[in-house]
């Protein structure tokens, strides 16, 4: 006999109240298994040996028990974003009205591959991509949608390109530096393009004179990609003047990080000459402090080459009827209605706030590179642009340099990053905690400085 199982839904008046009584739940469970510390202690051994649980038993333990367990486990061993010692990657913590609006999306669960699964929602979007738009392309007919993030919205750009330049038979040609995140490489591949050339840098930039030399050798339309805030040392690429070098290419400013500059008055400069840019990407839980997903793609102009149709989807009568046609606002069809965080956040915030937060993190880590720089056994790889800080214990070899960070890591201590800069190994400091202040990372450098002398 098959058994009775209580299908507490999340949705309507009644799934409100159900899914409040396990939040709680959750956030209990949360409060209580937060270590201490940044990481969990042992490294990955001692990670997976705490994963004893059958995930799929005979009979469930019901709703509360499997939250409370699972939320706990998962919160002794994963990282903490939010202490200032976890800072390798572009993996920022979220702010707390991002993910309150997050529960609600994904209690409603609007689809947005069509406007009857996802009715203001659609809007919602529509009117924040609007925005968004504008905010890059100010006085252009500009456009925008929702990615999952940079590499999505790195493959949509360097799509467009191609279609503008007649599809996989005009084979336009990638074009990208050294410096370029490894999604160009991977979008290339997956669109059937040649593998990018690949341009020189000097401190961390793109070469405009190499540019223009690979420029002129070239027999076939070109797609440019500029980076503004590589992964590495968070550099800025000088977009206006490689725009002047190759003024009939696709532009594609890969934005995923430094984009966010567009949001403070102080900051946007960096990103010279991005207006005249064809397409850009942001990711906004990067600088933006969302959940994951929440990228951005906006191009120039309107985008049409991902229109598509379904007719249980889009049928033509009732797009002529009025109905909106959502399938050309992305590669995929199930989606998030991430644009709802965003746009609960910006409306908390607004541009000057979020800029106001970029510009705290970017001004922490102008401060920490400045104690590092002042620090007899440490060495600073450059001033930062944005919020990355490279350094290393002065006099140390790459592989002493990459034990510190294994280190660390392992004991649960700190969660630094690390980059391999002209062959030699930095560890990184990538600063996305607004709140944090550089005598947080007082004690991390002591730290670092004192494993070189171990």
């Amino acid at each position: 006999m098959r058994p009775s199982i209580d299908a507490r839904l999340a949705g309507g008046r009644a799934g409100v109240q159900q899914v409040r009584e396990l939040v709680t739940v959750a956030l209990d469970a949360m409060a209580d298994a937060a270590p201490d510390g940044p990481a969990p202690r042992g490294g990955p051994a001692a990670v997976a040996a705490a994963m004893d649980v059958d995930l799929l038993p005979e009979q469930g333990i019901g709703d509360a028990a499997a939250l409370d367990r699972l939320a706990r486990l998962l919160v002794a061993g994963s990282v903490d974003p939010t202490h200032p010692w976890c800072a390798a990657h572009l993996h920022g913590p979220p702010l707390a009205v991002a993910a309150a609006a997050d529960l609600v999306g994904s209690i409603l669960n609007p689809s947005m591959d069509s406007w009857d699964q996802a009715p203001i929602a659609s809007e919602l979007e529509r009117a924040l991509t609007a925005v968004l738009a504008r905010l890059c392309f100010p006085d252009e007919p500009a456009d925008a949608l929702i990615t999952s993030g940079g590499t999505e919205s790195n493959l949509l750009g360097l799509l467009l390109a191609r279609e503008v330049n007649g599809g996989v038979n005009g084979a336009v040609q990638p074009i990208c530096g050294r410096n370029a995140h490894h999604s160009i490489t991977r979008a290339a591949w997956l669109l059937g393009l040649p593998a990018p050339l690949l341009v020189d840098c000097a401190d961390g930039r793109l070469r405009v004179d190499h540019l223009t030399e690979l420029l002129a050798g070239l027999d076939r339309p070109a797609a440019v990609f500029a980076t503004a805030g590589t992964t590495d040392t968070g550099a800025v690429d000088p977009i206006a003047e490689i725009r002047a070098a190759a003024p009939e290419a696709w532009l594609h400013v890969d934005g995923a990080y430094g984009g966010a500059a567009l949001f403070s008055d102080r900051l946007a400069p960096l990103l010279d000459g991005v207006a005249r840019a064809d397409s850009i990407s942001l990711d906004l839980h990067k600088f933006g402090w969302q959940p994951i997903a929440a990228g951005v793609l906006a191009t120039r102009r309107p985008l049409a080459a991902l229109d598509t149709k379904a007719d249980y989807l889009n049928a033509a009568d009732d797009t002529d009827a009025g109905l909106p046609d959502l399938l050309g606002r992305s590669l995929r069809t199930s989606r998030r209605p991430d644009a709802f965080k965003i746009a609960v956040t910006l409306l908390a915030l607004g541009r000057t706030g979020i800029g106001s937060l970029v510009e705290q993190c970017c001004d922490v880590a102008g401060e920490v590179s400045d104690a590092v720089d002042a620090h007899p056994a440490l060495e600073l790889w450059g001033r930062p642009t944005l919020s990355t800080v490279l350094f290393r214990p002065a006099g140390a070899d790459d592989t002493h340099v990459a034990g510190i960070r294994r280190r660390l890591l392992e004991e649960g201590t700190a969660v630094l990053g690390r980059a391999t800069i002209d062959g030699d190994v930095w560890l990184k400091l990538t600063l996305l905690r607004p709140n944090a202040s550089a005598a947080d990372y007082t004690g991390l450098l002591a730290l670092v400085a004192g494993g070189a002398r171990s």
